[in-house]
């Protein structure tokens, strides 16, 4: 059963007993068959798949490669019951702590987890940028929603992460242009029938895992239904141009938890951070810019003064 832990590793209380309360609501006799299992002597033990370790000298697209494997061993979840409660408005460091959790119960996953375990197994590749995508599709009358983890390395691009279909998940790094990308995700979504309605790219992430920065999902927004196919292109391009001059300009946020001193509480445990009290003001359609809150600015003073 797809609740048996790998290798007989323990699952914490919490998502042991999301398990049992599925089964015992969704089987006739599910308490009893939940019991049977937890009481279960002799079940086999499930092989769990190994995280990949590279060697200095492995290039990036056989690392990509090899991370690409292993999150499809860990299996795409069909169940219904999400094991891992993924809070976008968390700090990275928090949800690197979750993607260390995911490798030790090795349970299936889904698409956000497979990007959160994207950005975790990439943290060491400096040379590698990573980004979210979503995607808004329409198909027999509903909506569905999908998210890979975009990638670029030496300017070419490609993505992680898992899906029910093959072709939506795993890009080598081989697409000269973010747009040469994106219009392969459509033609994959065009040939399983469904119409690419909406495209959300995020920023580059930063490949410090202790930074209590947040990750932004949504810098541009794009309703094909309201652009032309050579403006859809344009905004992915200047999306692109974006992400390279904030890289060239060195704006990404230094981790504020190298230097911390002793008698300051970390923002996860103490008062919430200003990034996580202005998420989400800060999503807003790409082109449009917001002003700063003249409120807000001693507060990351204070956070620029600790670091």
């Amino acid at each position: 059963p797809f609740f048996v832990n790998r290798g007989g590793l323990p699952v914490d209380e919490p998502t042991w007993e999301r398990m049992w309360r599925h089964v015992g609501r969704i089987h006739p006799e599910g308490d009893r068959v939940a019991q049977r299992i937890r009481g279960a002597a002799d079940l086999p033990k499930i092989p769990i798949p190994s995280v990949p370790v590279f060697q200095p000298s492995t290039p990036i697209p056989e690392r990509l490669e090899a991370i690409q494997r292993y999150i499809r061993e860990l299996q795409y979840n069909h169940t219904g019951t999400q094991f891992f409660e993924i809070k976008k408005s968390r700090p990275l460091t928090g949800l690197m702590d979750l993607a260390k959790e995911m490798t030790k119960e090795a349970l299936p996953i889904k698409c956000l987890e497979a990007v959160i375990l994207g950005i975790y197994l990439t943290n060491n590749m400096t040379t590698l940028d990573r980004f979210p995508i979503s995607f808004k599709t329409h198909f027999s009358g509903n909506y569905f929603r999908h998210i890979v983890l975009g990638v670029n390395f030496g300017g070419r691009y490609g993505a992680l992460g898992i899906s029910r279909r093959e072709e939506l998940m795993y890009k080598a790094p081989v697409f000269r242009t973010l747009s040469e990308l994106i219009f392969d995700f459509e033609e994959a979504y065009r040939r399983c029938w469904h119409t690419l309605k909406k495209v959300k790219l995020g920023h580059c992430v930063s490949h410090d895992p202790h930074s209590v920065e947040q990750i932004e999902w949504k810098h541009s927004i794009l309703d094909l239904d309201k652009l032309t196919r050579e403006d859809f292109r344009k905004e992915l391009e200047r999306h692109a141009r974006d992400m390279r001059l904030k890289i060239g300009k060195g704006t990404g946020p230094p981790s504020p938890t190298k230097d911390r001193k002793k008698d300051v509480s970390s923002p996860q445990r103490g008062q919430a951070s200003p990034h996580r009290r202005n998420s989400r003001g800060d999503r807003r359609p790409s082109g449009e810019k917001k002003p700063a809150d003249s409120k807000t600015m001693p507060d990351l003073n204070g956070y620029q003064i600790r670091v």
